[in-house]
């Protein structure tokens, strides 16, 4: 279970997080979601170990993760998937998703690689092509997949459905859903896409201005329309 207590980041005199707690156990998927601004990406930067918190705690699986660098964290388990389906586009297919276990064998590689391309055939029958000849739903396949060759027990997804169609949205956050539950995995969902994000979580948390402002079922929060209207423009 990944575990954030009291997480407070500051951007100078601008504070981005306050106090903010939440869990994400496994087997199901978390929402966090709120406008542009919320402090969603900065709370899934500092969980990854990418900035440095002012204070608070994140634990995950009851180890203590502050100080712990990055590589370390993926090294455990806890894998992000940043925004803007950051692969590179002048490698191949198959290039982009060894990078996400270079420090494993090959063999431990292959067998993940075969695990990625039976979730995502698109990526399998083009393999050795470059990454810049996919559309941007097959891209974020491939930024998942390359997070899946972690073999991680907790994946933090960060705006997977940024200038993707809707009926690749719907697809993308439905894979979430059923890698959490299948592999067991704690997914930690950041979106803006509110709707559909609380559609295939289980928990919601809104974020407004750096705070948690409300967090429970997340069928509760998408049925709450003064909520939505308040703080989720819709």
């Amino acid at each position: 279970m990944l575990h954030i207590h009291n997480l407070t980041v500051s951007y100078g005199q601008v504070v981005a997080l306050s106090e903010v707690s939440l869990e994400a156990p496994r087997g199901c998927v978390t929402a966090v979601i709120g406008a542009n601004g919320a402090g969603k990406s900065t709370l899934m930067r500092a969980v990854a170990g990418l900035i440095i918190p002012k204070s608070g705690q994140v634990t995950f699986d009851g180890s203590d993760l502050v100080g712990v660098a990055t590589d370390e964290r993926v090294r455990r388990g806890l894998v992000l998937v940043p925004e803007g389906r950051s692969t590179i586009a002048e490698f191949t297919i198959e290039e982009n998703l060894r990078l996400g276990g270079l420090w494993r064998s090959r063999f431990h590689q292959r067998e993940s690689i075969a695990g990625v391309f039976d979730l995502f055939p698109a990526l399998a029958k083009r393999h050795k092509m470059l990454a810049s000849t996919l559309s941007g739903g097959e891209r974020q396949q491939l930024a998942i997949g390359r997070a899946l060759m972690a073999e991680p027990t907790c994946l933090l997804l960060d705006e997977p459905s940024l200038g993707l169609a809707p009926l690749i949205v719907q697809q993308i956050l439905e894979l979430a859903q059923q890698l959490a539950i299948e592999k067991n995995l704690a997914i930690l969902l950041v979106e803006q896409n509110a709707v559909t994000a609380l559609r295939v979580a289980r928990t919601g948390i809104v974020l407004n201005l750096g705070e948690v402002v409300l967090h429970g079922p997340a069928q509760q929060i998408a049925a709450n329309k003064d909520l939505r209207h308040a703080y989720l423009g819709y």
